[in-house]
């Protein structure tokens, strides 16, 4: 086998190996039949909420399992065919094995950052948050940007996206915005992009076509479950009701439905636009409610600070990411170094590999930690 062949397979071998671990492979089956059983009792759905996460952990676990058998008997197949070309000096199996295991290589680091994401809430739902910074126009146009940015890259991964609040910029692009995005592990994938992001551009709005820089803040936190009881003390909130001020059009209220809910303690402001006045208190309090609940995360991962002061200030000194389209083309994590120049596939939603990079690395200093603490 061809020192490079080598390499891949034991990259393959080293994410099977974390796969394992993540699964407790030894204890798996066992596991497996434990479920089985409980999913078997006629009692099961008398507490229906029980009955889902159930079903839920049961599945995933029976996905864990499935996930690294198809990856080990894809690699035991391929190396065995390599092994019989090189004996029977057949070059095409030799180099149709290697194709494969170069593609297995690939779907063993996802399945392996996608085992990484076992959170807590790292499987919920997610809200995202988009507030322009300091800069008028350029910044509302950057905020738009960023919000198209993100609906693409949430539609790439077949997740349902909801609109919950828009404010529209003065003169184009968005002032805020607030999305729902629904589906599997959005909140672990999205919960890395909380932060500033800065923009370098020749304004499309500065007729001299200078260089400008501008910043947006997005803010990420996940949808809470039903089971999970978040108190809110009614004396500590204000709800205001406001006419929408949405993009114009047909779908501008001409009533006072949109909801604004202030949590005094904290400073959390929540808001929901896009439905009926009733629907939109219920939204606007669950987000509310998911902000608080990250609060309580944060904490108890001992962050530094809470979830809705994590992204700062929208300016100098916070951002997390760089995209700089002029004078050169690049988008930079500040966090990583991860860095593409490829900024119209990022800008279209192509985000997988800072994910990627960003929880790779909180995976390496959660082990250095356990490491340092043992």
């Amino acid at each position: 086998m061809r020192a490079e062949t080598q390499n891949i397979v034991d990259a393959i071998e080293k994410s099977l190996n974390l796969l394992a671990q993540r699964m407790d492979r030894e204890t798996a089956p066992h596991r497996l039949e434990e479920f089985n059983a409980r999913v078997e009792d006629p009692t099961l759905w008398d507490d229906p909420e029980a009955a889902q996460k159930l079903m839920r952990d049961r599945q995933l676990l029976v996905d864990a399992m499935s996930n690294y058998d198809s990856i080990q008997q894809e690699l035991t197949d391929n190396t065995d065919l390599i092994e019989l070309g090189e004996m029977e000096d057949d070059a095409e199996v030799v180099t149709e094995a290697e194709e494969a295991l170069a593609a297995l290589k690939e779907k063993a680091a996802q399945k392996e950052l996608e085992a990484l994401l076992d959170g807590e809430a790292d499987a919920n739902d997610t809200f995202l948050d988009i507030n322009a910074g300091a800069g008028g126009t350029e910044s509302c146009d950057w905020a738009n940007m960023l919000a198209r940015m993100y609906v693409r890259w949430a539609e790439r991964k077949g997740y349902k996206v909801e609109l919950q609040s828009e404010q529209a910029g003065d003169e184009a692009g968005i002032k805020s915005a607030s999305y729902k995005i629904s589906g599997h592990n959005a909140y672990g994938w999205l919960k890395s992009e909380s932060g500033v992001h800065r923009l370098v551009r020749i304004s499309p709005f500065d007729s001299a076509a200078k260089r400008h820089t501008s910043f947006t803040s997005v803010k990420v936190y996940p949808v809470v479950d039903d089971n999970i009881e978040i108190e809110v003390n009614p004396a500590d909130i204000r709800i205001d009701t406001y006419r929408s001020s949405g993009a114009g059009g047909q779908h501008v209220n001409t009533t006072d439905s949109a909801v604004r809910i202030t949590h005094h303690p904290t400073g959390i402001v929540v808001t929901s636009s896009e439905k009926s006045q009733h629907q939109n208190r219920d939204i606007a309090m669950k987000a509310l409610k998911s902000q608080l609940y990250q609060m309580e995360l944060d904490k108890r991962s001992a962050l530094v600070n809470e979830v809705h002061e994590s992204a700062g200030d929208a300016g100098w000194g916070n951002q997390i990411r760089s995209y700089v389209l002029q004078p050169y083309q690049q988008v930079k994590d500040l966090r990583t170094s991860y860095t593409t120049s490829d900024t119209k596939g990022v800008l279209d939603g192509d985000l997988d590999g800072f994910m990627a990079a960003t929880l790779a690395q909180d995976m390496s200093g959660k082990g250095r930690d356990a490491a340092n603490a043992e």
